[in-house]
Order: structure tokens, then C-alpha cells, then sequence
């Protein structure tokens, strides 16, 4: 029998951490399966379908035969529909040519991460930050370096705070607005202020277009030196056809295209097709979803502020809220499944998201009025009972 080596290979993957929320969504589902009564408040997926315009155009274009590969910066159509949105949105001139589809938005981080890290390189990183964000980086070999950002401020960055932690081996800073976990958005001015920063920035903005009452900006607006992860997964309620695309300065078009070239070669074709449909006759579909969103969202901050547990600063974008429970416990790993094995809820643990988001739980609206009223309704009855029992922690 030959004898198993640890390759290089190994040796990254177990540095990469486990997805604590995908646990505790795949622990629920086993719970249904065996008959329990589950409301899903961890899981960011959401729960409209993909509009019946994008769906039609799909079928069509597989009806007519477009199921070949594409060229690997994607269909020219789909890149020139993307600069057209910029330039209507938020005023910026794109040119199709900086524009690369992808198979989703997490692909495009990976290959923008990899052509912009070397061996122990740094990304400096929010804490809380989206969970995932963390592994690419130790998985391409670089290093997070973590920014705490607080409720008090409504878990933005200061920009003095990052000008500490920028060194020699800083390659990169992550920005993540509207934000997961937190629903943090960040306005014109506080982009600026990044912007002016002397650091690279990856603006992660997959959830663009789901804010709530807030003028929506992308960096794109404030230096044209910024990396974008865009997507259609979350504002069309398209997670299961894995389309995304980045916005990159020029000179990375070409070293970002070999790796799509190698490690995917194309997004789907018929996906793109249906992606330039989403973008220039779906504007009523998405309105009605944040409309909708913005009810559920309103809903549960007042739920949360009445059990003492809402965020300090009111949430903007995304469909998330961070609740906090610190006065409750000081492990939200345990206390989650504990929710969900009592509670019937399940939740996410604020320590997927960074130490600073320990003693908080992330509770997702892309649920139905009715499942997020009943889950707010057994969320209080156990923080209540378990008060009153004495079992939890202090």
C-alpha cells in the first residue's frame, strides 16, 4: 500500500476553515428530515424565485442551441450591458474590455486574490467580515490582517484604524458594501476616505441594489484603481445559476484572463444570455423584492429591539442583521445550536464572522414574514426560559 504524503496542496486546505452557517444549515435539514419543524434564519440565499423574464430567456437560448463555451472574458453583450448599468446607476464610464464574467462572485475573488497575492502577502480584513473571506487568503498563502469595526459605528472602518495596519507586505484592502453580516453600507463620503487611502481595494458589492433608504454608491465612483466583485445571485435571486463578473483596472484584464482561462475557462453560456435580461428589463422585479425586503427588515429590528438584542446602528443594505447577545452568552457556536435544538430556529454564529462578532448571532430576512414572525416568536420564548432556568451563559 503506498503511503499517503501531505502535499502542499493538503497542507492549504487544512488551514481553510469550515463555513460554521453551512454546519448549521445542513445540521437543520437534518432535523426536517426526521420530522422537526425548522424556520431558516441562517442561510443567505433568497427565497424569490429568479424572475420569469430571465427564465424565459434562458430556455430560449438553450432551445436555440447556445450551450458552447463563450469567450473567456464572457459574452461581449453581458460585459457591454454591465458598463451600460454602471454609467446609468452611478454615473461611471466602464469599457466592456475591464469587465470579466465569472462563475459566480466567489470565483472572481479567487482570481482577482490570485494575481494580486505572493507568498505571506497581507489583506487587511474587517472584523466582522464575511466568513469565507479569511480562507481564500490563507488558501492562496497570504496573511488576513484584522480591523475591528464595532456596533457603535455601525461596523464600518475608520480610516485611521487601517492607515495603523498598513505595512510592506500589505497587498490588498477588502470592502464589503452593503456588508455580510452586518447590513453596513457605506456612504459617499466614507468611500472617499478609503479611497484616498494608499492601499488597493476589492469592493465586494454582490449585494448592490438591496439597500434600504440609503443612496447607493460603488467605489468605482471615487478611484478607478479599485477591484469590483459584482453578481446576480442576490439582487435577482439567482444563486443557482453561479454567474458573478469582476470590474478590474486594465492592466489586470490579461493575467486575470489566463486564470479564467485555465481554471474555468467560461461562465455558462446560456446564464449570461439570461444575465442581460436581468440588467436592462428587470429594474420592477428588484424594486418589488426590496420593497418586500424592507417590510421583513423593519419587522425584525423592532422584534429584536423588543427583546434587547438589535444592533446599535440600524442596518442598510443586504438581508441581514447581527444581533446581539453578548449579555447572554460568550459562545454563539454553542448557543446556536442549542437555538436550534430547542428553539427550532436556526441561526448563524457571530463567530463565523470574526472574533468581534462573538456573543452575536447573524439572522437572515430572506425568509417569509410569517416564518420570521414565528421564528422571532420561539427566538424569545427561549431567552426567556433559559433566563429564567439560569442555564445560560455570563
Amino acid at each position: 500500500m503506498l503511503e499517503k504524503k501531505e502535499t502542499g496542496c493538503t497542507l492549504r486546505a487544512r488551514d481553510v476553515n469550515s463555513f460554521i452557517v453551512m454546519d448549521v444549515l445542513e445540521k437543520a435539514q437534518e432535523m426536517e428530515a426526521s420530522g422537526e419543524d425548522i424556520i431558516h434564519l441562517e442561510i443567505g440565499e433568497p427565497d424569490f424565485d429568479t424572475p420569469q423574464p430571465i427564465k424565459e430567456i434562458a430556455m430560449k437560448a438553450l432551445a436555440e442551441g447556445d450551450t458552447h463555451y463563450t469567450h473567456s472574458l464572457g459574452k461581449l453583450k453581458l460585459r457591454e450591458a454591465i458598463a451600460s448599468f454602471y454609467g446609468r446607476k452611478y454615473g461611471v464610464e466602464l469599457s466592456p474590455e475591464q469587465i470579466i464574467v465569472t462563475s459566480g462572485t466567489s470565483p472572481g475573488l479567487l482570481l482577482v486574490l490570485s494575481v494580486l497575492l505572493e507568498r505571506g502577502d497581507e489583506v487587511i480584513l474587517s472584523d466582522p467580515h464575511y466568513a469565507c473571506y479569511p480562507n481564500f487568503i490563507r488558501y492562496l498563502e497570504g496573511n488576513p490582517v484584522y480591523v475591528p469595526v464595532c456596533g457603535e459605528n455601525g461596523f464600518k472602518y475608520c480610516p485611521d484604524d487601517i492607515k495603523k495596519v498598513i505595512g510592506p507586505r500589505t497587498a490588498v484592502l477588502m470592502l464589503n458594501s452593503p456588508a455580510n453580516p452586518t447590513g453596513a453600507v457605506y456612504n459617499n463620503r466614507e468611500l472617499q476616505e478609503l479611497a484616498e487611502l494608499d492601499c488597493p481595494i476589492i469592493s465586494d458589492e454582490v449585494y448592490s441594489g438591496l439597500v434600504y433608504g440609503e443612496k447607493e454608491h460603488t467605489i468605482l465612483e471615487f478611484t478607478n484603481k479599485a477591484f469590483v466583485i459584482g453578481g446576480f445571485s442576490k439582487v435577482y435571486a439567482m444563486t443557482g445559476w453561479r454567474l458573478g463578473y469582476i470590474i478590474v483596472p486594465p492592466e489586470y484584464v490579461r493575467p486575470i484572463q489566463k486564470l479564467q482561462q485555465n481554471l474555468f475557462i467560461c461562465a455558462a453560456s446560456f446564464a449570461q444570455e439570461a444575465a442581460v435580461t436581468a440588467l436592462t428589463c428587470c429594474d420592477s422585479f428588484v424594486k418589488e423584492m426590496v420593497e418586500v425586503y424592507n417590510s421583513r427588515r423593519r419587522y425584525l429590528l423592532q422584534r429584536l429591539k423588543e427583546m434587547g438584542i438589535a444592533p446599535r446602528v440600524e442596518p442598510k443594505g443586504a438581508f441581514y442583521v447581527l444581533a446581539d447577545l453578548r449579555k447572554y452568552t460568550a459562545d454563539s457556536l454553542a448557543f446556536a445550536f442549542e437555538i436550534l435544538e430547542k428553539a427550532k430556529v436556526a441561526v448563524a454564529p457571530g463567530i463565523d464572522f470574526g472574533s468581534n462578532a462573538e456573543g452575536h448571532l447573524r439572522l437572515s430576512y430572506a425568509n417569509s414574514l410569517e416564518n420570521i414572525e414565528e421564528g422571532m416568536n420561539r427566538l424569545e420564548l427561549f431567552l426567556k426560559q433559559a433566563k429564567f432556568s439560569g442555564t445560560l451563559a455570563k
